[in-house]
């Protein structure tokens, strides 16, 4: 459990300071990957969803 409470405060981490440092860039951007296919969307959704995993397992193998 503590693990994942940990990876929830990671991510509001990052995401908070998105939107603290650049949320200008982040309007730019939500508006660009509203004009982008479908497909595209997905994909991008993939890419990030294996990175993720991987960098958990990355973290499991080391011993975090």
């Amino acid at each position: 459990m503590s693990v994942v409470l940990l990876a929830i405060g990671l991510v509001l981490c990052v995401e908070g300071l998105v939107f603290a440092l650049a949320p200008s860039r982040l309007e730019d951007l939500l508006a660009t990957l509203a004009k982008a296919p479908i497909e595209t969307r997905r994909m991008i959704g993939l890419g990030a969803l294996g990175i993720g995993v991987l960098l958990v397992w990355l973290a499991k193998s080391l011993g975090v």
